[in-house]
């Protein structure tokens, strides 16, 4: 069992920054998977970015590639989504998630474990 908690989010100008932080309980994080999805109103869960179990590894959307900058710390239980040159468009809830096993890594259906989600609204 694995609990998530973000936070991070709030009310930035275009152009700006935010760092979202995911803090996992237990001992295996390091066995996980860790991912980053975004769900604006009336929208599905979208795929942002994902990281590997080593940190190794990063994946992003085609829309934040280049902007964020996905990181864990396993000895820290924390994953970390680094986001610069915020726009509009990326107004939206931001998910954590944790998975054993992931094949694609961006589809939501992989993670067992969710958070509850840190608002990020970008004002223009």
């Amino acid at each position: 069992q694995v609990q998530l908690v973000e936070s991070g989010g709030g009310l930035v100008q275009a152009g700006g920054s935010l760092r979202l932080s995911c803090a996992a309980s237990g001992r295996t994080f390091s066995t996980y998977t860790m991912a980053w999805f975004r769900q604006a109103p009336g929208t599905e869960r979208e795929f942002v970015a994902a990281i590997s179990v080593s940190g190794s590894i990063p994946y992003y959307a085609d829309s934040v590639k280049g902007r964020f900058t996905i990181s864990r710390d396993n000895a820290k239980n924390t994953v970390y989504l680094q986001m610069n040159s915020l726009k509009p468009e990326d107004t939206a809830v931001y998910y954590c998630g944790a998975a054993r096993y992931a094949s694609t890594r961006f589809r939501p259906n992989e993670y067992s474990y969710w958070g509850q989600g840190t608002q990020v609204t970008v004002s223009s």
